[in-house]
This record gives C-alpha cells, sequence and structure tokens, in this order.
C-alpha cells in the first residue's frame, strides 16, 4: 500500500485507527501495540483492519503515538512511567 492515500483512503485508515483504539480503550486501556504485546481476542480484528486500511509505517506512527500519549498522561498525573516499570520488570 502506498503512503500516499487519497482523501478517502485516508478517512477510512482514520476510522479503522479510531475503532481499534476505541476496542483498546475498552478492553485493555494500558495495552501497547509497540512494546510487543499480544492484541487483546477482542480487538484482533479492529487490528487486522487497521493494518490493512492503513500504510505500514503509518500504523507504525500511530502505533507509536497512542503509547506517547499514554506516558504523557501518566506524567500529568504524577506517576513516574520509568519507575512503574522498573516495579514491573522485578516481578
Amino acid at each position: 500500500m502506498s503512503n500516499f492515500l487519497n482523501k478517502e483512503e485516508r478517512t477510512k485508515c482514520w476510522g479503522a485507527r479510531d475503532d481499534y483504539w476505541k476496542c483498546l480503550s475498552e478492553n485493555a486501556p494500558q495495552h501497547s501495540s509497540t512494546s510487543g504485546e499480544k492484541v487483546p481476542d477482542a480487538c484482533k480484528k479492529l487490528r487486522k483492519l487497521f493494518e490493512t486500511t492503513c500504510p505500514r509505517t503509518w500504523v507504525k506512527h500511530f502505533d507509536r503515538k497512542r503509547t506517547y500519549e499514554q506516558f504523557k498522561q501518566k506524567m500529568e498525573q504524577g506517576v513516574d512511567p520509568l519507575e512503574e516499570h522498573t516495579k514491573e520488570s522485578k516481578k
């Protein structure tokens, strides 16, 4: 798939992304696609649609964007994500 999408293709891509992110928010809010975690079963079909509707580079970009937004939220709440990660890796 080309990185150069027309308006209709971009709209479909963004819609697929939004549907997938909504599913994650409802079923696995802490899920991070950039960490290699398995996609929750409830969201697998939406992930596949997201991957087939958007160019691979866009999927990678949007995955990173969601992970960064989660990181920013934690920072705004006063949670140190690096400290939290260290605690989890010691379990």
